[in-house]
């Protein structure tokens, strides 16, 4: 019936001008993450073209995990960047950190199958009141989470406040090409064809893959990121765009 509400639906045409203006993104965000967790990883590998494990593993390479040191991962959603650390740190501890309960039971069962004798723990929590002590970490992790979290701010504040003096931060995000034609190019995809087929994919009705072009598009540019990691307490701030600047890798320490 035309004009009839789904209840379904978490991110309408209004909200979507600028998501993360939302008063109650934390639970729509949340509700979302629920609804297409079955076929997250399905969808990642596909619309990123296989891309986003390689990004992952250049972001474990950019953070130099030491012998024995402990890494969090936040927002770990199903595992593979929590996963991708455990596999390069030898004698050390992984955390991974999610607040929606749907992911974490997947990202446990992939590292029973591939890293059983790995020390990794998954536990529910949320960016901007970690369940961890101050100066427990020394690499916090963030991958493709920042720009979902309530208050992007103070979630650096938090990752300040548990890493300990000298620890590293990584964020990995989604960017925009900076070249015209290449990001007009790709916002026809991000815009047309990923929301169409990813949608198709996961039979979701929330409009998650609506927010993800609209949240990426309205985002903080990659200047005004690093402006807020200094701010926050980070220095030695850092950007390493990958494929045309589709994804940037954020690398800074904690001082």
């Amino acid at each position: 019936m035309a004009g009839k509400h789904d209840a379904n639906i978490t991110w309408d045409d209004d909200l979507l001008k600028n998501p993360h203006a939302a008063a109650d993104k934390r639970a729509r965000v949340q509700r979302m993450f629920a609804a297409i967790a079955p076929s997250y990883d399905l969808n990642n590998r596909l619309h990123s073209l296989w891309q986003d494990q390689r990004w992952r593993r250049k972001a474990v390479g950019l953070a130099h995990p030491r012998p024995g040191e402990t890494v969090v991962d936040v927002a770990c959603g199903t595992g593979d960047l929590t996963l991708a650390f455990a596999g390069r740190l030898s004698g050390g501890r992984v955390i991974g950190i999610d607040f929606t309960h749907a992911m974490l039971p997947i990202a446990r069962q992939k590292s029973a199958i591939r890293n059983p004798r790995s020390a990794i723990t998954f536990s529910c929590g949320d960016a901007l009141a970690l369940p961890l002590p101050a100066a427990c970490a020394d690499v916090v992790s963030i991958a493709f989470g920042i720009r979902n979290v309530q208050d992007p701010a103070a979630a650096l504040r938090e990752f300040v406040r548990i890493l300990r003096p000298g620890g590293r931060v990584i964020i990995l995000e989604f960017s925009l090409p900076t070249n015209a034609l290449l990001r007009a190019m790709y916002n026809f995809y991000f815009r047309k064809i990923l929301p169409f087929t990813a949608t198709l994919i996961s039979r979701d009705r929330t409009g998650a893959y609506r927010y993800l072009p609209e949240s990426v598009n309205t985002f903080l540019g990659r200047e005004q990121m690093m402006q807020m990691m200094r701010d926050a307490g980070f220095v030695q701030v850092q950007q390493f765009p990958m494929s045309f600047g589709v994804c940037v890798c954020y690398r800074a320490t904690r001082s």
